[in-house]
């Protein structure tokens, strides 16, 4: 049984598949989205969280956004198969002299999806809230949309 593990492997491996290709999703690594924003997440801890960082490419501000801190937690696959469901916060950073926090928070939920030659896509829909002045404008503060992610090789 071993030896066609060893093979199976060394199959996927001449293939150029990874070794998601097998199913199973790792939110580890290096991750874009279509608008070229890159995200770094790190391992997961044995309860399922994990952080890492986010460099936006985009942003509805003049002020320069720093590599930012991210926090999330992924829920483990359940039994309709191996494509997890996740959730992360990003808190903003901005380069001084302004203030190194920002007004606003993005939080993202998603799930990953790995197709049969392996190719890893995280889609996800976000929600940022920025803060505002007064509560007559919080119908300004919250902005929505969707992001895909794909695997950095």
């Amino acid at each position: 049984m071993g030896s066609l593990r060893c093979c199976l492997l060394l199959a996927l491996a001449l293939l150029g598949l990874h070794p998601a290709a097998a199913g199973k999703c790792d939110l580890q690594g290096l991750w874009r989205n279509e608008l070229g924003s890159n995200m770094t997440l790190l391992a997961l801890d044995m309860d399922g969280t994990f952080s890492g960082s986010y460099h936006t490419a985009v942003a509805a501000t003049d002020k320069q956004i720093l590599v930012s801190p991210l926090q999330g937690a992924l829920q483990p696959p359940g039994t309709k198969g191996q494509q997890p469901t996740f959730g992360f916060t990003v808190q903003w950073q901005f380069a001084a002299p302004i203030s190194p926090h920002a007004d606003s928070t993005t939080v993202f939920v998603g799930q990953c999806f790995v197709d049969r030659r392996g190719k890893e896509v995280l889609e996800t829909a976000w929600l940022l809230r920025e803060g505002v002045p007064s509560r007559r404008d919080v119908w300004k503060a919250t902005r929505v949309g969707t992001s895909v992610f794909t695997r950095v090789k």
